[in-house]
């Protein structure tokens, strides 16, 4: 049975990532924990929310994309704008991707190219010695 509630040690150790990053994730306004004393005490859709945005930025999106798409949540309608929403920015996303391998890939033929240059201007300078 899942937990109604996490501490923000809880969700330290389920998503391997420090306290300060939840805290910094709080102070964007990303996760609204209610206090307990001095203690944070997540609900299980904090808990779904960090989820999303470590998600979210395993993906590349910015915090600021990731909040965008998490805030269109709606359930009751099957989530239909957050998901339009999402595929749009994977297929941004994508598109920026296949762009920088392109262009990475241009940069491995150009230094190859001088690579080769290099190898045969040391062999012709080892000639003239």
């Amino acid at each position: 049975m899942m937990s109604t509630e996490f501490t923000i040690s809880d969700l330290s150790a389920e998503f391997d990532i420090t306290t300060r990053t939840i805290r910094f994730y709080e102070e964007k306004g990303l996760l609204a924990p209610r206090r307990k004393g001095s203690a944070r005490i997540y609900s299980p859709a904090d808990r779904a929310r960090l989820k999303l945005i470590l998600r979210g930025k395993r993906l590349g999106f910015t915090l600021d994309e990731s909040r965008s798409i998490i805030e269109m949540y709606d359930p009751a309608h099957g989530n239909r704008d957050q998901l339009h929403s999402l595929l749009t920015k994977i297929r941004e996303k994508q598109d920026h991707l296949k762009q920088q391998l392109h262009d990475i890939e241009g940069m491995m033929l150009d230094l190859q190219d001088a690579e080769e240059k290099c190898l045969d201007a040391l062999d012709g300078a080892d000639g003239t010695d």
